[in-house]
């Protein structure tokens, strides 16, 4: 072998050793940085006292299916996902109430309740709710429970989740539509 292509083949293997370092240090700084979302920032909606003359009209009860993690090839080999929940309130016109946010495991037991008081969403407002990538505990089929509110009849809001995961140069990624399950009139 020619000296040229060895001094190549060590350029090539140091350039991709270090090139495979850096995405790892990136990908291990992206799950650590705390990305802006509603999560993070709840205070920028108005929080609203439903015991405080508050008449409801309609509401529901939402279950979103999603997956902390999925699994290839066998049980014992998984992938990792994040999971984006999104509310989404579609009335040009009208708030809606989000009374709760809850995240269950595949056990049915509440791993994270995400609002301490009900909030309002005005017209063609959204929120999101993010569980990481890291946070598995809740098992393969976990679920939130959204509960929402109006106090005038009001389109329907979009409630989904976005379930997604990226290893080397491999993507993954899926919506889960809320299903109502209980409907307040």
């Amino acid at each position: 072998m020619k000296i040229s292509h060895l001094i190549i083949i060590v350029i090539c293997a140091i350039f991709l050793s270090f090139f495979l370092s850096q995405k790892t240090r990136q990908e291990s700084e992206i799950d650590g940085v705390e990305i802006p979302n509603s999560e993070t920032s709840l205070e920028k909606f108005k929080k609203v006292d439903l015991n405080n003359n508050v008449k409801i009209t309609t509401g529901q009860t939402l279950y979103v299916p999603v997956y902390s993690h999925i699994y290839h090839q066998n049980p014992n080999r998984g992938i990792d996902l994040a999971n984006t929940l999104s509310i989404r309130n579609t009335d040009l016109d009208n708030p809606i109430i989000i009374k709760s946010v809850n995240y269950f495991n595949s056990d049915g037991q509440l791993v994270t309740s995400y609002l301490e008081q009900p909030i309002e969403l005005s017209p063609l407002t959204s929120i999101d709710f993010v569980v990481p990538r890291s946070q598995t505990q809740a098992g393969a089929s976990a679920n939130f429970i959204v509960e929402w509110v109006a106090q005038n009849q009001v389109s329907n809001p979009v409630v989904e989740a976005v379930m997604i995961s990226t290893i080397s140069t491999q993507g993954l990624s899926w919506v889960s539509e809320g299903r109502v399950i209980k409907t307040f009139q």
